[in-house]
């Protein structure tokens, strides 16, 4: 389905505007996936070099449990290409590390040279 490009990191962010159905008739977005888009549309250039895919909310989200297995959809995370390791990584599933977290994504991202550090 995926067949994710080995040589690009893949980064699933949540889709903004969704329901939950835990809170009927509200919407929402997610503040760790928009904190990351903000990057990405600040660094448009990081398009080139990761595949970015935004999932809807509900689960079971089939292209993470694809990379990453059942345990591992909790979003946003960037899943590294397979032999590529992160001091970042807060996981590994089907032999590729995977990165948690919007502020970790934003390490690594720094880590592997697509964006400038947070100012401090």
């Amino acid at each position: 389905m995926t067949s994710a490009n080995s040589d690009k990191a893949v980064l699933f962010l949540l889709a903004p505007d969704f329901e939950d159905a835990k809170f009927a008739g509200q919407r929402f977005f997610c503040r760790h996936s928009a904190l990351v888009e903000g990057v990405l549309t600040s660094f448009p250039a990081v398009l080139d070099a990761i595949d970015v895919r935004r999932i809807a909310f509900p689960r079971p989200r089939a292209e993470v449990i694809e990379l990453l297995g059942e345990a591992n959809q909790a979003l946003p995370v960037l899943v590294l290409p397979a032999g590529q390791l992160s001091a970042h990584a807060s996981g590994e599933a089907n032999g590729r590390k995977f990165v948690s977290g919007a502020e970790p994504i934003i390490d690594a991202l720094v880590e592997r040279g697509l964006i400038p550090p947070p100012h401090p």
